[in-house]
């Protein structure tokens, strides 16, 4: 009868494998390629303030990995959508809770805040025509996706080897 050895290691290597492969492996493949479509975000978008609120955030539950760039709240995420989808035709007034019962005339002249345009003071109301879309993240998903796969890819042939899966989770040189 034949016999062998090892088995309860060879088990326990298997058995761990599974986890081994999404941390290690699939997380830091689709950082990596994250990483691709965060860059041309920021490359695309023309606000400084949207630059510094974007983000890139990974998650992995119940066997599903996601990467999701995104931009942090506050200003930043304000003008991103004003740029993502534009705007439309509006008026713009001081909202009479904002004015503390002061006229507008009297919050340009003391807070130099709301309704002065060029230099001018330009009444209660003003109307603005809108904007137009600047759009960055899809555009950077739609031109970049095959690149980012790329990466993923070339992610997973570097860490793959005989011995196993080496390495971290997170990209390593200049993406990192």
């Amino acid at each position: 009868m034949a016999t062998s050895r090892g088995g309860r290691s060879v088990r326990r290597y298997i058995a761990q494998l599974p986890a081994e492969v999404e941390n290690k492996l699939l997380r830091g493949a689709a950082r990596a390629g994250g990483k691709i479509i965060l860059a041309e975000a920021k490359e695309r978008s023309i606000s400084s303030d949207v630059d510094e609120a974007l983000e890139m955030r990974s998650k992995s539950e119940a066997g599903r990995l996601t990467v999701t760039i995104a931009v942090r709240k506050g200003w930043g995420r304000s003008i991103a959508n004003w740029l993502e989808y534009g705007t439309d035709a509006h008026f713009i007034s001081v909202a009479k809770d904002e004015s503390g019962g002061k006229s507008v005339a009297r919050i340009n002249a003391t807070d130099k805040r709301t309704m002065v345009i060029g230099g001018k003071f330009v009444g209660d109301t003003i109307f603005h025509p809108g904007a137009k879309p600047n759009p960055f993240l899809r555009p950077a998903l739609d031109i970049k996706g095959a690149e980012a796969v790329a990466a993923a890819q070339s992610f997973i042939n570097a860490r793959v080897t005989r011995s196993g899966i080496i390495g971290t989770a997170e990209p390593e040189g200049e993406d990192a």
